[in-house]
């Protein structure tokens, strides 16, 4: 495919193979065993305290604590990169509960996302297919190549998820985040997660058509025309480009509403698999 997008087609793919391969490969990530079983077990408490009055309120205390600040945020960094890997900082839980975020936040948490370690790693792979297949001619072979493919394809990244995630949604205020359903049946939530490319949330509450997504695509689009060679741009590339990046965004919302479902089940297994092995 003769389009800057075509390598975020190839990122899709090595995505996927990622996520397969920590599905299939991992139970749980370094460090978050401890945190799961620290947090199962009860605090110590002497026998003799029990007995006075003065310290029954501790239990209450100690609920507290499970339910603080600080209790919630590690929790919620669990879930801040899906298959232990892929950033995952847009995605928030209770609708009715979130605040919306200012201008500032909605840019600095969509370039937290697009500067990841992650991404480099992964835009680094995606330029070493697109340089084996010989993708965009123009920019030739060798490391020369390679460095050419490598920046256009990062530009992709950054130009689509600042324009989409951070540009547009501050311009008509509306909230770049994924909100996730969270309960009910399979087919409903996969159907809401498709339908939130169509659909976003404004910041006054209540729901708007996707202008950011559509006009956020279209631009990056627009601005690869610039740094890709001339041969590789034509209007049926960009149309295609353009219906690639809506479907990637589509298979991000998915990951997005059932990585936590995900996360929970090989949590369980690996407990599972420490229960028999200390058996």
């Amino acid at each position: 495919m003769k389009l800057s997008y075509s390598a975020r087609e190839g990122l899709l793919t090595v995505s996927i193979f990622f996520c397969a391969a920590f599905c299939h490969g991992q139970s749980a990530a370094p460090g978050q065993t401890s945190d799961t079983v620290q947090s199962a077990q009860p605090p110590a408490s002497s026998p003799q305290k029990q007995d006075k009055p003065a310290d029954q309120p501790s239990a209450a205390s100690n609920s507290q604590d499970q339910n603080s600040p600080d209790q919630q945020n590690r929790k919620k960094k669990k879930d801040d990169r899906m298959f232990y890997v892929m950033p995952n900082y847009l995605t928030v839980d209770n609708q009715s509960q979130v605040l919306p975020i200012s201008w500032k936040e909605k840019f600095a948490i969509t370039a937290k996302g697009t500067f990841d370690p992650y991404e480099f790693g992964i835009v680094g792979v995606v330029a070493g297919i697109r340089q084996a297949e010989n993708a965009y001619p123009g920019f030739g072979q060798g490391a020369s190549g390679y460095a050419k493919r490598y920046g256009a394809a990062f530009a992709d990244q950054v130009d689509g998820n600042i324009m989409s995630g951070a540009v547009f949604p501050s311009i008509l205020r509306t909230d770049p985040r994924y909100f996730r359903r969270a309960k009910g049946r399979f087919g409903r939530r996969f159907g809401y997660a498709v339908s939130r490319v169509l659909v976003t949330r404004k910041d006054s509450g209540g729901n708007l058509f996707n202008i950011p997504e559509f006009a956020g695509n279209a631009t990056a689009i627009a601005i690869s025309n610039v740094y890709y060679p001339a041969s590789d741009r034509s209007f049926t590339s960009s149309v295609s480009g353009f219906t690639v990046q809506m479907g990637i965004d589509a298979f991000g919302n998915e990951l997005k509403e059932f990585w936590p479902d995900i996360h929970g089940y090989l949590q369980r297994r690996h407990a599972r698999h420490q229960k028999k092995t200390t058996d």
